[in-house]
């Protein structure tokens, strides 16, 4: 099995986002985990991984909307999915760097 971590980045406050709502779903769309991120940006609880396909979703707008960001009516950005495939044992980390108009990610240790 692989384990999966993330951490969620507000480079918009230059901090952590913390209380970030984020669910975790395999390629039949089938809901594995819901949570939110701690005071670090991290989620503690993400399940372990059989190789596959997967989709980590981020409710971004909502975490903006909360932090009292003035957002456009829809937002740039709503929740942002990230895709990815685990293809081998070990771990994954999926790291989420964002502000209401941008975002990036990448494999991570």
């Amino acid at each position: 099995m692989t384990t999966l971590s993330t951490h969620v980045l507000d480079t918009m406050h230059g901090k952590p986002a913390a209380g970030m709502q984020l669910w975790l779903e395999d390629a039949d769309g089938e809901a594995l985990f819901a949570g939110e991120t701690n005071a670090d940006g991290r989620c503690p609880g993400l399940p372990d991984l059989a190789p596959g396909r997967y989709a980590l979703t981020f409710a971004v707008a909502e975490y903006f909307a909360g932090k009292g960001v003035a957002l456009p009516d829809p937002p740039f950005l709503g929740d942002v999915r990230i895709a990815f495939g685990v293809s081998e044992e070990g771990h994954y980390h999926v790291p989420l760097l964002l502000s209401p108009f941008a975002y990036s990610t990448y494999r991570g240790s």
